[in-house]
């Protein structure tokens, strides 16, 4: 069996814990306003031409993105980093995209992980059944979950899929006492008014938290931007500021006490 692949990131230290291997799945259901890898959206592999230019000269480029895997390449990839896994406490993280939309192939990938004794990760938007999820639990030491929007119609506004399923997601790894770490991006004008962030506050750091690692608040920032335009994609963010330093300090200082790591960034 073989999966899509549109990047492979050695060396991670942003998507858990310890120097991880991050392989970005192709194909999202959602396609959120402030996206920063717009590449990942669709579904099957995507021809690119780059035009350079260089005084009176011009030169034409063709870029694939997306190629397929199976897992041995996984393996072998992960293989070559094992020292530095292992040394660190790290392991493999599959990003995207969305992951699940590549469920079959990712069921068979991370069991492959699991049984090659590498800690594995998954960075999801949380859109996808919940038969799914349950699959996939035994196999995901570490969940990094987005959380976007509490109201479900701003949800669907922003990101073009309504809420319910993801919310009904993170309840059920809340429950099934597996590790994860909760992601929120930072927007302005979309999540960050002081209603939002106190009921989000209060969905996350409720009753029951135990297994819950740590808070990432991620702000909002343009340095994607410029990928709408090579892969033809209307961007919708121009006019919105990025965060201010303070407030995200604000927020962070907000979402503390609780007994949570919580940063800023990654």
């Amino acid at each position: 069996m073989k999966g899509i692949i549109f990047s492979v990131k050695r060396y991670a230290i942003h998507d858990g814990p310890g120097i991880r291997v991050t392989f970005f799945m192709k194909g999202c259901p959602l396609s959120c306003w402030w996206c920063h890898n717009p590449e990942g959206r669709s579904y099957e592999p995507s021809t690119v031409e780059q035009i350079d230019r260089i005084g009176e000269k011009e030169f034409r480029k063709k870029e694939i993105v997306g190629k397929f895997y199976d897992t041995k390449d996984i393996l072998a990839i992960l293989e070559k980093e094992r020292i530095f896994i292992n040394q660190s406490k790290g392991g493999v993280t599959f990003s995207g995209g969305e992951p699940m939309i590549q469920f079959d192939f990712l069921l068979e990938v991370m069991q492959s992980c699991k049984e090659n004794g590498f800690h594995t990760a998954m960075d999801t938007s949380g859109y996808s059944t919940s038969e799914s999820f349950n699959k996939i639990l035994p196999l995901t030491d570490l969940f990094l979950f987005d959380i976007k929007h509490l109201d479900n119609l701003k949800h669907k506004e922003f990101t073009g899929v309504p809420n319910e399923l993801i919310l009904n997601n993170f309840n059920l790894i809340v429950e099934s006492g597996n590790d994860y770490m909760v992601r929120i991006p930072i927007v302005p004008g979309f999540n960050d008014d002081p209603d939002h962030i106190s009921r989000l506050k209060n969905f996350i750091l409720g009753e029951k938290h135990e297994n819950l690692k740590m808070i990432n608040l991620l702000p909002f920032h343009k340095i994607g931007s410029s990928k709408y335009k090579k892969f033809n994609i209307p961007y919708k963010m121009g006019n919105v500021e990025e965060p201010s330093t303070q407030k995200m300090k604000e927020l962070k200082a907000f979402f503390s006490g609780y007994g949570v790591r919580v940063k800023i960034g990654g």
